[in-house]
Parts: structure tokens; C-alpha cells; sequence
């Protein structure tokens, strides 16, 4: 039986838009989407629309799970926020600990959010590469496996689609995917293999981002 896993990077993000914004942040490290961001989250929700997708994992931070709820209305699912997808927690990017949005305040403005959901796979401040993608791959394979056959939806950061989708197929993940702002990745499993068949197709976006960036 087949079963189909997407991987979504979240739409654009406020700091790429207006980087001035970090410096009087409150949340620094936790940035909301930008305007357009909201347009792409949109049109990836669209997208979607027309997928046979059961369940809706994303990573707890802000743009993540705006990014989510847009889909998750359109498709009617609840979102399970899972740190195993989480951001690289990356020391060169961030000097300490991220501080995001608590559970409280997320469910307030994103009513679709599971609260029943407890996260399989923990994220730990600070990581390496190969951290980070051996935690978003590890995650991958639970929620794949506790939700088999069902298809899936991850939705989660540049580095974290990567380790998932690396999760799945393997190191050529490295060189085959481009997990670009609101891109999509689609992994198909078929007879026990997984297959690559989108590698961050951004079809479905009215604007793209020239050059991909991860923070």
C-alpha cells in the first residue's frame, strides 16, 4: 500500500522582509510571516487542497504554524505541533535558547492546534548539521510510521525538510532537494521504498525567492 509524505517549508518570514525587526523583537529568534509570507501560506494551502492529506505535523514555532494553520483550514484538520521539526538550533545563528510562543498563546490565535498531541521527538539547543538532520530524519520515520497508511504533512524549517526528506530517501536528499520559502517535498513509499517525487516545487507560488536562504 502507498502512502504519501509532503514536506512544506513555511512562507516568507518578516525578518527576511524588514531585518530591522530582530533588533527590538521580543521574541527575536520567533518571527512571525511577513505579509507576503501570509499570501504564499495561502496559495501553498491551495495547493493542498486537491492532496488526500490526513494529518498535519508542524514544527511550534510562529511561521511554522501560521503556515500550517492556513492549510489546516482549508483542508479542515487539526495541526500537531511536533519539535522534532523543529529550526536548526543553530549557535552561530542564535545565542541562546530560542523563545517562542507558548502552547497558551498559540492555541488563543490558532484554534485548529492539538492539544491532546504530545511531541515524539525533542529538540536540544544547540545543535550541529548532522544534529539537526538526524533529529528531523528520525522524526520523519516516527510520524510516518504511527500514521501508515495515511498520507501526511510536515511542516517545518530549511533545514528541517532537508534532514526529514533525508530521513526517508537517504543522502541524496542532500543534492535533490531545494527547500526554498513555502516549497513543497514529495515523498511517495511504494512497495517499501521511498521515492523522491517533488524535490521543492514552487509551482504553486505567485513570487519565489531567488536565492534560497536558511536564516
Amino acid at each position: 500500500m502507498s502512502q504519501v509524505v509532503w514536506i512544506a517549508r513555511h512562507a516568507n518570514r518578516l525578518d527576511f522582509v524588514n531585518p530591522d525587526w530582530f533588533i527590538t523583537a521580543e521574541r527575536r529568534y520567533d518571527p512571525p510571516l511577513s505579509d507576503d509570507g501570509l499570501v504564499q501560506a495561502s496559495q501553498l494551502a491551495q495547493r493542498m487542497k486537491r492532496e488526500k492529506i490526513s494529518h498535519i505535523f508542524a514544527s511550534p514555532f510562529l511561521r511554522t504554524v501560521q503556515t500550517a494553520h492556513a492549510v489546516a483550514e482549508v483542508l479542515d484538520l487539526p495541526i500537531y505541533l511536533e519539535t522534532g521539526l523543529s529550526e536548526w538550533l543553530n549557535p552561530d545563528w542564535m545565542t541562546e535558547e530560542p523563545e517562542k510562543h507558548s502552547l497558551t498563546e498559540l492555541l488563543k490565535l490558532f484554534p485548529r492546534i492539538d492539544i491532546g498531541y504530545t511531541p515524539r521527538i525533542a529538540a536540544k539547543y544547540p545543535e550541529t548539521k548532522h544534529q539537526v538532520r538526524q533529529r528531523s530524519g528520525q522524526t520523519a520515520r516516527c510520524l510516518v510510521q504511527e500514521c501508515s497508511p495515511d498520507n501526511i504533512l510536515m511542516v517545518a524549517h530549511g533545514a528541517s525538510v532537508l534532514g526529514a526528506a533525508m530521513g526517508l530517501v537517504g543522502d541524496i536528499a542532500i543534492a535533490e532537494v531545494k527547500a526554498s520559502l513555502c516549497s513543497l517535498v514529495k515523498v511517495v513509499r511504494q512497495e517499501g521504498q521511498w521515492l523522491l517525487e517533488l524535490k521543492g516545487d514552487t509551482s504553486h507560488l505567485n513570487n519565489v525567492e531567488e536565492v534560497v536562504r536558511f536564516n
